[in-house]
């Protein structure tokens, strides 16, 4: 069964794109997210918002953009009663999945309700997946409101934004999807790693991610955000070398210094409490060498200007 669709504008294509939105109370800048969407000049085929038991108006305001735009459809889900990231948001968004009407798309995106872009971001992004065959996903580069300006929120270039994963089906159905746990936009580009597939996060001016919350505050604050990622981080088999690495570098970022403390005590909290780790095949070990790679090549790019992040434009 075919999506429902309008007439496309003068210019506009439509792409077999099927775009999945897990949202909860998001009233605050849901509609920046399905405004950048409605004037994408590649407009996806079908936006599934998954509404996980909202008590604000972020229902109301994916009716009013359905009314206007019939690919964008809200799906409800029960009320858990609390916001659960990680597992829950992956758990939603397999919701959605299930409620896709055209079962040919090509290609799929977890967006979270809480982002805008500009009108070519998927023209841009959607494009280099075209243009290379062995990349299995990729985004921009994300960027937060800060003062005046805009600061870029670090990621390796191998990594892709959790908050706009935009993903080849092949490569998607290749790792199985997203796994239903904590830290699964980590475990994912790393699996497709493992299977041969390229991974990309890029630079370009129509490709900037504008994401209007500090990354990992959006369930009750960052301090709780960090403890996550950290025990996180244990969870996915991160090396104890590359762990206290990584800590020390998210100092320079808010919560300045106390933010990469927490990272690290987490993680070795975790480890002393022998919390269970991921374990599919030889996951961790491959982790391990990636990792131990990275470190080795860390003073060479420390020396090119290349571990930048930070940035204010």
């Amino acid at each position: 069964m075919a999506a429902t669709s309008e007439t496309p504008k003068p210019g506009q294509r439509v792409v077999p794109l099927v775009i999945i939105m897990p949202v909860r109370d998001e009233q605050k800048y849901l509609r920046l997210t399905l405004e950048s969407l409605t004037i994408q000049t590649w407009q996806p085929q079908e936006v599934v918002v998954v509404d996980d038991g909202s008590t604000d108006a972020t229902p109301d305001i994916v009716t009013e953009f359905s009314a206007r735009h019939p690919w964008i459809r809200l799906v409800k889900r029960d009320n858990r009663g609390f916001r659960q990231v990680g597992k829950g948001v992956v758990v939603t968004f397999d919701y959605g999945r299930e409620q896709i009407l055209d079962k040919e798309w090509q290609y799929i995106t977890k967006l979270d309700g809480d982002m805008s872009f500009g009108p070519r971001y998927i023209e841009t992004v959607l494009g280099r997946l075209e243009a290379d065959p062995q990349l299995a996903a990729c985004s921009g580069k994300v960027f937060r409101p800060e003062g005046d300006g805009y600061v870029e929120e670090f990621m390796l270039d191998a990594m892709v934004a959790g908050q706009f994963k935009l993903y080849r089906r092949e490569a998607f159905e290749a790792i199985g999807g997203f796994r239903q746990t904590i830290l699964w936009d980590t475990l994912d580009w790393h699996m497709c790693r493992n299977l041969g597939w390229k991974t990309l996060s890029f630079h370009h001016p129509e490709a900037r991610l504008i994401h209007h919350r500090i990354m990992g505050s959006s369930d009750k604050n960052v301090y709780k955000g960090r403890v996550r990622q950290g025990r996180g981080n244990w969870f996915a088999g991160y090396h104890p070398l590359y762990m206290i690495a990584s800590g020390l570098f998210r100092m320079r970022e808010k919560p300045y210094v106390i933010g990469g403390l927490i990272l690290i005590g987490a993680y070795f909290h975790s480890m002393w409490r022998g919390d269970p780790q991921f374990d599919e095949g030889d996951f961790r070990q491959r982790l391990h060498a990636w990792q131990l790679g990275q470190l080795k090549r860390l003073p060479r790019r420390l020396l090119r200007g290349d571990v930048a992040g930070g940035r204010s434009d």
